[in-house]
């Protein structure tokens, strides 16, 4: 069976499971540990959350896990209802249902979610991002008409940022561009303060760039068999598909082996630029160097 999977956040009921019947004995978090745990196990997971049951529902807890595969809820579904599992009695697991009236949007997935899912089917060193162009845009109007001055309520700092995410193994590469704009709430030029939220709107930008280039590219995963005995790797088909075999499932024994397929084609389900999740720069560090384009020789 072939399967879609886009950088996109997943919305199709096939790819989200419900658990019930969880113990009310630990709290919600370390349960929602434990059921990490035993689902991560079928595949990568773009959500779990867990809840307490209603009132009328009597002492417990239930869980909704999100999928980026729908073959892979699918499999946790079958492995894993009316199984004891990390409790002494069976949960229930069903797979969710979704009503084909009802219209989702389809939102882009975050430059953190792109790597996590790159890094899945692609592995850590399977791709990289290049910056080709990073560009202060800040005040330009007024650095290009020096006699219009900006108030100082409405100055901001504005970055551009041209990338490409390439796969070197297989010659794939896939542009992206992105725009970050960041109040400077009257921050003095030169001060930490401003230093800090400079690179915060450079990173912002980059990110930004990144998700833009995987939205470009669709995953194409065929599973459950091995690779044609002629060659490993499917290297170009019609141009357009570049292939790669990874055995990823840590629960076949021995591990199934999966054609992961990279369709290079422009994904139109997922909006415009502007719909798609909020960038996360929590893991930003004072410490961290300006970002800088290579010299070209």
């Amino acid at each position: 069976m072939v399967e879609l999977v886009p950088f996109a956040v997943p919305v199709a009921g096939d790819k989200t499971l419900l658990v019930w019947e969880l113990s009310s004995g630990p709290t919600a978090e370390a349960l929602q540990h434990s059921v990490f745990t035993v689902f991560s196990q079928f595949g990568l997971l773009y959500s779990v959350r867990v809840f307490p049951n209603a009132a009328v529902a009597g002492p417990g807890f239930y869980g909704i896990i999100k999928f980026y595969s729908a073959r892979d809820a699918h499999r946790a579904q079958k492995a894993c209802d009316q199984k004891q599992l990390f409790q002494t009695s069976p949960v229930k697991v069903r797979l969710g249902t979704s009503n084909k009236a009802v219209q989702h949007n389809t939102l882009a997935l975050n430059s953190c979610r792109c790597q996590e899912l790159a890094n899945y089917y692609f592995g850590f060193n399977g791709w990289s991002k290049r910056i080709i162009k990073l560009q202060d845009l800040s005040n330009l109007e007024e650095r290009e008409k020096p006699d219009i001055v900006t108030p100082l309520q409405k100055q901001s700092l504005k970055f551009f940022c041209a990338l490409e995410v390439v796969l070197p193994s297989h010659e794939c590469r896939s542009p992206g561009v992105g725009m970050a704009e960041e109040p400077l709430d009257n921050l003095e030029e030169g001060s930490l303060s401003f230093l800090m939220k400079r690179k915060v709107t450079q990173k912002l930008a980059i990110q930004k760039a990144m998700t833009d280039a995987f939205q470009k590219r669709l995953i194409v995963v065929l599973g459950g068999h091995k690779p044609p005995s002629c060659c490993d790797k499917v290297r170009e088909w019609h141009g357009h598909i570049y292939a790669t075999f990874s055995n990823n499932c840590k629960v076949c024994s021995p591990p199934a082996t999966q054609l992961v397929l990279i369709l290079l084609v422009s994904n139109s389900s997922c909006q415009p630029c502007g719909q798609r999740e909020e960038e996360c720069v929590s893991d930003f560090t004072s410490e961290e160097e300006e970002f800088r384009l290579p010299e070209l020789a």
